[in-house]
């Protein structure tokens, strides 16, 4: 059973999108996630409740579940959100060297056929999506 797809269907079916979805081996599963104008206690409340009586019926296993928002930094995963986020900075852990550094920091651009283009303090950097192992935005304060 493919508990992420089963996880964003019921988010998306409650008004809310899937930011993320972190299983660990001990059994915590983590579910990340947003709407337009932010995510309340509430929110969290129901989602959970939601969630509990779904895996309940669907056999998930797990030892412990947490609903949350993504919070400032959040993680940027899909193609999509890189589109949503552009002209925002983020910080990237790459899965291969990028200019010699696997962590990259820089103001989102333009995507475009699977390559995102990453203003690094003034120069333009070109790098395939498929290489970035964790994406995450930097909150401004």
């Amino acid at each position: 059973m493919d508990v992420a797809n089963l996880v964003e269907t019921t988010l998306a079916g409650m008004g809310y999108e899937l930011v993320d979805l972190e299983l660990s081996g001990r059994g915590l599963m983590r579910v990340f996630m947003d709407k337009p104008d932010g995510i309340s206690v509430e929110d969290c409340e129901r989602v959970s409740n939601q969630l509990v009586r779904l895996f309940t019926v669907e056999g998930v296993e797990y030892e412990r579940l947490e609903v949350s928002s993504p919070g400032l930094d959040r993680v940027v995963k899909k193609e999509a959100d890189f589109v949503r986020f552009k002209g925002q900075k983020a910080k990237f852990k790459m899965r291969l060297p990028v200019n010699g550094s696997k962590q990259l920091v820089g103001i989102i651009g333009e995507l475009k056929d699977g390559v995102l283009q990453l203003d690094m303090a003034g120069s333009s950097v070109e790098i395939e999506l498929s290489n970035v192992d964790k994406a995450r935005l930097v909150p401004v304060f």
